[in-house]
């Protein structure tokens, strides 16, 4: 009995279920196989990994922080984004949600996943971090195909904090050390999914049991803005300084125009409350700012809800609408440009 081989049209990796047109081809090509016409939709994307996008020097050592670049293989003038990945404070995994950053630069963009340093490292080393990634583009923007004029940030959790810090100081020097500081580090929209607004309230609602951890100096954001207890330091709470940790909150950078801001959360988030996007959003209105606030029904810290092709689409619409599409054929041309 002849094997009868499925028929299966690939679209950049992808499966599709489509009209595929096959025949049999002739036996002297080779009795009982089969050809396919596969249509052409999709364009092709490179990865390209191990990008040193930044090197913390110390007294005795050079750090490395390194990228994942996705680039769509065409001539086009592209928008790129930033994605920084959530891990508590204590991880920066800047591999991982590759279902966002794969449909977004299957939309045209240029998606770098950055890691940044994360505790014991103290603020603002992730938020200096978050800024020499987005300089780094700019830099290199010709070698991307790039356009410096629109770049984007988006982060979950931690990560989304960090994307708030760098929309909300916007214009604010302070934070850019490290190479390429004659590049602007300003963004022009942030995505922030459950982020963390305000370091002195990420339990807001929760439970006394919950609200006891986050007075607790070995909470991570205590250790982030406070740093661990040594020699005489016995370590200290968030909100034993309130200034202090409000200067390291985005709700802290609210003064002067912001780039458009989508903000989502999940209403079932027992880990970085709700209220949190809602005072972001509250905040940046205020201000005169575009804002939006999807609040996720049933949706808990990161879990499954997030993964959803609803989720993914709002967002990669959202930057389309914001960023504005590729222009085509335009990278050819385009120079080195302005300190953007």
């Amino acid at each position: 009995m002849k094997m009868q081989w499925p028929l299966l049209a690939m679209m950049g990796g992808m499966a599709m279920t489509g009209p595929v047109q096959a025949q049999t081809v002739p036996a002297a090509a080779g009795g009982g196989a089969q050809t396919i016409r596969v249509p052409v939709m999709t364009g092709q994307v490179d990865t390209i990994g191990g990008v040193i996008y930044s090197q913390i020097k110390s007294q005795r050592a050079i750090r490395p922080l390194r990228m994942t670049v996705l680039v769509p293989r065409n001539d086009d003038l592209k928008p790129a984004i930033v994605y920084f990945p959530g891990g508590g404070f204590i991880s920066a995994d800047y591999e991982k949600y590759s279902e966002m950053r794969t449909a977004l630069a299957r939309a045209g963009f240029v998606v770098a996943a950055a890691e940044y340093r994360v505790v014991p490292d103290k603020f603002p080393a992730l938020v200096q971090d978050g800024k020499a990634a987005v300089r780094y583009l700019r830099e290199h923007a010709a070698d991307y195909g790039i356009d410096p004029a629109r770049i984007g940030v988006i982060g979950d959790s931690a990560g989304g904090y960090v994307a708030q810090m760098l929309g909300t100081t916007n214009g604010e020097r302070a934070f850019d050390k490290g190479d390429f500081t004659d590049r602007s580090s300003d963004v022009q929209a942030a995505v922030t999914l459950y982020g963390i607004s305000d370091l002195r309230s990420i339990g807001e609602g929760f439970s006394d049991a919950v609200q006891k951890v986050h007075q607790s100096p070995a909470v991570t954001e205590a250790l982030l803005v406070n740093g661990p207890a040594f020699g005489t330091f016995a370590g200290a709470s968030i909100v034993s300084n309130p200034e202090k940790a409000l200067a390291a909150s985005s709700i802290g950078h609210m003064k002067g125009k912001k780039p458009p801001f989508l903000i989502m959360h999940g209403t079932a988030d027992t880990l970085v409350s709700p209220m949190q996007s809602r005072h972001l959003y509250d905040a940046l209105k205020a201000g005169g700012n575009d804002a939006e606030l999807i609040l996720v029904d049933g949706a808990a810290h990161g879990d499954i809800y997030w993964y959803q092709t609803p989720i993914i689409d709002r967002v990669v619409t959202w930057f389309k609408a914001t960023l504005g599409e590729p222009i085509k054929g335009a990278a050819k041309t385009k120079g080195r440009g302005s300190n953007l």
